[in-house]
């Protein structure tokens, strides 16, 4: 399996219904792709308070590499990944990505 984590420092005047509703876009993308499940997402409520400004994040667990490739290839993804990245502080530097097999 793989994981695949999303971190956003997203700009202060972003709202958290825009937030909310590109990450219930994205949600809808993935279970509407097979080899896709698992969404979670939200703003860090974390006690730790180290997040650097990376607020807001998301995972989604994939079958296979093929299976995120599938969901990077998809066009409804892309277009929320790009609203994302507009709302991002500096575009695609306030954007995190990280991918590993589990």
């Amino acid at each position: 399996m793989i994981r695949h984590i999303v971190l956003t420092k997203f700009k202060p005047q972003t709202s958290e219904d825009t937030i909310a509703q590109i990450y219930a876009g994205l949600a809808a993308v993935t279970e509407k792709l097979s080899g896709a499940q698992g969404f979670t997402g939200g703003r860090s409520n974390s006690p730790e308070q180290i997040e650097r400004g990376y607020m807001h994040g998301f995972v989604v667990d994939f079958d296979s590499w093929d299976a995120l490739q599938r969901y990077a290839d998809n066009p409804e993804h892309q277009a929320l990944g790009g609203q994302l990245v507009e709302h991002a502080v500096g575009g695609i530097d306030g954007v995190l990505v990280l991918d590993f097999e589990v």
